[in-house]
């Protein structure tokens, strides 16, 4: 049993609620906490908006948001005769600036004072219940929250390490584009990462283990490869690096198993993250470093006063689903501290209930990916009887209006029992805003007969949701 502590009838508390990392989850769990009257701080040694504002999610989508413009255009006969130059590399890194105020958190910090939220610059530890250590300074509180987040993975391959390898915040935060770029890894950030860069005059060579985005339906790395490929990118699948070496001048030559070699100016690795919780101390309160285990709630197993939200749980490593968890978590860490009553049912209030089965989930390359819920074979494998449709996008009215030779596919898993969908998966330019809808009916749990009266209208790309629903059947 981890360490458990009375908070009932003690006031010598610093604080309510310290969260320590102050990123986009951690803000929110402070900020929802503090809406309920608690008294929050929030402990952060980087900057005040933490690795998606400026490391990840913003700055690699407006990396990528010229070069879909770009593409966009050319689609359209009319459009694309009035383009005659090329992409502008350096305005788009300047733009990409911009939206990291150029790595300055003044406005989050103030925000963070508008809030009502103290800031406590430095490292944080757990010193021991409810004792949180930063710098030389210990602070107490009724309770503590994890809000780490995550850090890159990398691979044991010799000499990697050695050849001083971009991780995603290198190349994010790039003031240069590199002539050649190796890329290793074929999940969201190394396929986002590689179209950014093709797009940017770089010629990318994708290195990957395996497909590309493999844990989302066959299809999607199907499509994805053929787009890459006539971008440009050279897509190497099933491939496995067996040495990396800087050389002299400053290239790098990556050996393959099989003997080839592919150099480049630089390499950026992909390949997974882990918890962020070397720097945490949670052997002093008998806890492991790896995933820390948590209730609905976000409240950690053994405890009455710790929390971990975002990557640190390993639940869902998206910055959109920890949000939600801290919304989750604020309001129960703030019914816990006041005595209230605890919604923590499936979909109450304090329950980060869609982490189960409802994570949406976009991959903005181009083609664009957004999937949500179950694939068909995560869906069986649940032992769920399911039927799968799937259909053409570039067959849709709304489609062949968006652009010339519309290429996508759309597909929903069904499960027969309760005749609701349990997944989905759209291929296809600018397919991310249909992704809501799809969360929605999963969520909602809408029933196959009622999405029938959900008619969509014409002529938009959402149609699709007609056609896939023709392709399953009228109800009976």
């Amino acid at each position: 049993m981890h360490a458990k502590f009375d908070t009932r009838f003690d006031t010598r508390f610093d604080y309510d609620l310290i969260v320590i990392g102050a990123g986009a989850v951690g803000e929110n769990v402070a900020d929802y906490a503090a809406k309920r009257g608690v008294r929050a701080a929030i402990v952060e040694s980087e900057l005040v908006g933490g690795e998606c504002s400026y490391w990840a999610c913003t700055p690699s989508k407006v990396l990528l948001r010229s070069g879909h413009a770009l593409r966009a255009v050319h689609r359209l006969a009319g459009a694309r005769e009035a383009v005659t130059g090329q992409i502008d590399p350096a305005a788009v890194l300047a733009r990409r600036t911009s939206f990291t105020d150029g790595w300055s958190d003044d406005g989050q910090v103030a925000w963070l004072k508008s809030a009502g939220i103290d800031l406590l610059r430095g490292q944080g530890s757990i010193e021991g219940p409810g004792q949180v250590r930063v710098g030389d300074q210990v602070y107490s509180a009724r309770a503590v929250a994890l809000a780490t987040g995550s850090v890159p993975v990398l691979p044991a391959i010799p000499g990697l390490a050695d050849a001083a390898p971009w991780g995603t915040r290198e190349a994010t935060a790039a003031d240069h584009v590199p002539p050649r770029l190796v890329v290793i890894g074929g999940g969201v950030a190394g396929t986002e990462l590689a179209v950014a860069f093709a797009s940017l005059g770089s010629q990318v060579t994708l290195l990957s283990r395996m497909g590309l985005l493999e844990r989302e339906e066959p299809f999607v790395g199907e499509y994805l490869t053929a787009a890459l490929t006539a971008d440009g990118v050279d897509v190497r699948l099933a491939v496995t690096p067996a040495r990396v070496d800087r050389g002299a001048d400053g290239s790098v030559t990556v050996t393959l198993e099989d003997g080839g070699t592919v150099q480049a100016e630089e390499i950026l690795v992909s390949t997974g993250r882990r918890p962020r919780t070397d720097d945490l101390r949670l052997d002093r309160i008998g806890l492991d470093a790896g995933p820390v285990v948590v209730d609905e709630t976000m409240l950690v197993a053994g405890t009455d006063w710790l929390y971990a939200v975002g990557d640190v749980n390993g639940r869902a490593l998206l910055t959109h689903q920890g949000k939600y968890q801290a919304r989750a978590a604020g309001e129960a860490i703030a019914a816990r501290l006041h005595g209230a009553p605890l919604d923590d049912a499936p979909w109450g209030a304090h329950a980060a209930t869609a982490d189960h089965a409802a994570i949406p989930r976009v991959v903005f390359t181009d083609p664009e990916v957004a999937a949500v819920g179950y694939t068909e074979v995560q869906a069986r494998a649940r032992g769920l009887t399911v039927r799968a449709v799937e259909y053409d996008l570039g067959w849709v009215a709304g489609a062949k209006l968006h652009a010339d030779n519309y290429t996508g596919r759309a597909k929903l898993v069904i499960d027969e029992d309760s005749r609701t969908v349990v997944g989905a998966t759209f291929v296809g330019q600018d397919v991310a805003e249909l992704l809501h809808a799809a969360t929605v009916a999963i969520v909602g749990q809408v029933t196959i007969d009622r999405l029938w009266h959900a008619v969509p209208a014409y002529p938009t790309i959402s149609e699709i949701w007609l056609r896939l629903l023709e392709t399953y059947g009228r109800p009976r």
